[in-house]
């Protein structure tokens, strides 16, 4: 993930909308509770036990569509639920009910499909573009891997970073953008992927140390409300009007490279940490009341 780091360090130095208030790093790094254990999994939303097949299959089906941010505010969320554990409950119930979808059967997935199992409106423009993932993941499952989720886990061999790297060149997983002639390859679903099949146990990857931060719209918020990140006035008051940033525009990438970037600076603070473990930490406290008070950046893209 060296070109993501070198990427998201040239945005951040010449950066015009948003800026990493270095100064401010020291302390709050050592006042991250990183030794703390992660939160418990929520058994409604995450398999957590079962064979490598039936975890990678979870995970891959779940991480495929996780994105739409910009549009949750328009979903039907189930009562107490975010947008994202609206969708992984769906998932969930949908293999606790019948079993994960096979390759195949995830090649003839349609927004109405995806929609029943969401709870969702199928015309909701999500619905398809959830349902062209997951045919995309088929595809490339079905055809370079036998028909078999845990054999596409298994080709990356103890290697996090390869598997981000083979699922961020598929559609499904695609997010890279670019920046005064600079390439972001942000690759957070990709990347989430590798983290997410470590914690389950269906992986023993040896270099989850070396995946960056996953880049969204969460974490960045955090940052910004710690007065980590500043966002320049003009972009601050379009976020707290909730006007859509648009996907790849200098802000939206500006966002995310600063957000990854600095959490690479936390972690420079503190020796034996990852930006793995940074991102759960800051991803759970942006569900706390006094984050979700405050509005967040909203792209509507399939990255995040």
């Amino acid at each position: 993930m060296r070109e993501l780091r070198e990427a998201c360090s040239a945005v951040a130095e010449v950066g015009r909308h948003v800026h990493i208030q270095a100064d401010a790093i020291p302390a709050y790094a050592a006042s991250l509770p990183l030794e703390d254990p992660a939160p418990p999994p929520d058994p409604n939303a995450h398999l957590l036990a079962g064979t490598r097949e039936e975890l990678a299959a979870f995970w891959l089906t779940l991480d495929a569509i996780n994105f739409g941010s910009g549009w949750f505010p328009t979903l039907r969320k189930r009562p107490g639920r975010s947008g994202y554990y609206t969708i992984a409950i769906g998932i969930r119930t949908r293999f606790a009910q019948q079993g994960p979808w096979s390759p195949a059967e995830l090649v003839q997935v349609d927004a109405s499909a995806i929609a029943r199992v969401l709870g969702q409106d199928p015309k909701h423009e999500l619905m398809e573009l959830f349902a062209r993932s997951l045919r995309d993941l088929g595809r490339h499952v079905s055809e370079e891997h036998g028909g078999s989720y845990g054999a596409l886990v298994a080709s990356a061999g103890d290697s996090a970073v390869r598997l981000a790297r083979r699922l961020g060149a598929w559609a499904s997983f695609a997010d890279s953008s670019h920046y005064d002639g600079i390439v972001v390859p942000f690759m957070k679903r990709a990347q989430i992927v590798a983290a997410d099949l470590s914690w389950a146990g269906a992986a023993a990857f040896v270099d989850t140390d070396r995946l960056t931060l996953f880049a969204d719209n969460l974490v960045p918020h955090v940052l910004r409300l710690d007065g980590i990140l500043r966002f320049e006035p003009d972009l601050l008051a379009r976020v707290e009007r909730e006007e859509l940033i648009q996907h790849d525009s200098p802000e939206e990438v500006e966002i995310r490279a600063c957000a990854l970037h600095a959490v690479e600076l936390i972690v420079a603070q503190r020796p034996g940490t990852s930006a793995v473990e940074v991102d759960r930490l800051l991803w759970e406290r942006g569900g706390r009341p006094r984050y979700k008070a405050s509005p967040r950046h909203r792209s509507r893209c399939t990255a995040y």
